[in-house]
């Protein structure tokens, strides 16, 4: 039985890095360490099954004869090497099988935390297409015979949506004054809800008898 045996690897595998195969590795030269050591154990059952301990002298201090003295000094040696080594590797099987617990507890609690993030998301995405869109203006009185009269104008309507102004981009009154002065005689569409419903109308901004070109006053909403 030759005395070289192999050392384990240093510093194998490297904290953070630690993968399966280098934890099948790890297993593979414990299960390598652990049949070595079984190797030498048999050699020292074929001489008089000396073990560990058995003295390899004679009852008077001689060196025993009926042992080959050599190969047992040589595998107990061994023997003792190799379960430090053992000791050595199973530590590190310990440390990557703790790394790889980590990591795919921390994989674990991303996924899930994405997952949430996305959920969130979309319940959000769909609260806000069923979600009707917020008014900014409300009709508070209107000339009889006027452009916004003939559209289907009402006081109280809330508008939602004035040609090109919405909710998104309304600032002041000024944005619709913009609009009506740039749509004379063009039709734009117009978004009100009254008593909770939806209505879309068509009002062309038009000189008339009265006072500018849609008769009606229109005020911000307080939100």
């Amino acid at each position: 039985m030759s005395e070289k045996k192999e050392q384990p690897s240093a510093g194998f595998p490297q904290a953070g890095a630690v993968t399966v195969s280098d934890v099948q590795e790890l297993i593979r030269r414990k299960e390598e360490i652990e049949a070595q050591i079984k190797a030498y154990y048999d050699v020292l059952e074929s001489q008089k099954d000396i073990g560990m301990n058995q003295p390899l002298v004679d009852c008077e201090g001689y060196p025993r004869s009926d042992v080959d003295l050599y190969q047992v000094r040589t595998a107990r040696h061994n023997i003792i090497c190799l379960q430090n080594d053992h000791k050595a590797v199973m530590k590190q099987v310990e440390d990557a099988l703790h790394q790889l617990h980590a990591r795919d507890k921390e994989k674990q609690a991303r996924d899930m935390a994405e997952a949430h993030e996305e959920a969130v998301s979309c319940n959000l995405g769909q609260s806000q297409a069923l979600a009707p869109p917020q008014a900014f203006a409300k009709v508070n009185s209107i000339s009889p015979g006027s452009p916004a009269s003939l559209a289907g104008l009402q006081v109280d309507d809330e508008i939602v949506e004035f040609g090109s102004v919405n909710t998104q981009n309304f600032q002041s009154l000024q944005n619709i004054g913009s609009v009506v002065q740039h749509s004379e005689g063009k039709p734009l569409n117009v978004t009100v809800t009254r008593r909770g419903e939806k209505h879309q109308l068509r009002l062309v901004p038009t000189r008339w008898a009265g006072k500018g070109l849609l008769g009606c006053n229109i005020i911000p909403l307080q939100r």
